[in-house]
């Protein structure tokens, strides 16, 4: 196996992952809305941090397919 074959990812599974990125975009957004509607600062913390993990989430597969181009 050559190097760009072992890099390839098999199409069940890059779909999978493309899935996976646009939920965590949908979330990321929707804690960022939740947050910015929210009055409570212990809630609001809370879809902070939620919108901060999905972000992570997005970079990292965004992360991890770019590498497999």
């Amino acid at each position: 196996m050559t190097g760009t074959q072992s890099k390839q990812i098999e199409s069940n599974n890059l779909k999978v992952i493309q899935d996976t990125i646009v939920l965590e975009a949908l979330l990321n957004k929707k804690c960022s809305q939740y947050s910015s509607i929210c009055s409570d600062p212990q809630l609001k913390a809370v879809f902070d941090e939620g919108c901060q993990m999905h972000k992570q989430n997005f970079n990292s597969l965004k992360a991890y397919l770019d590498s497999h181009q």
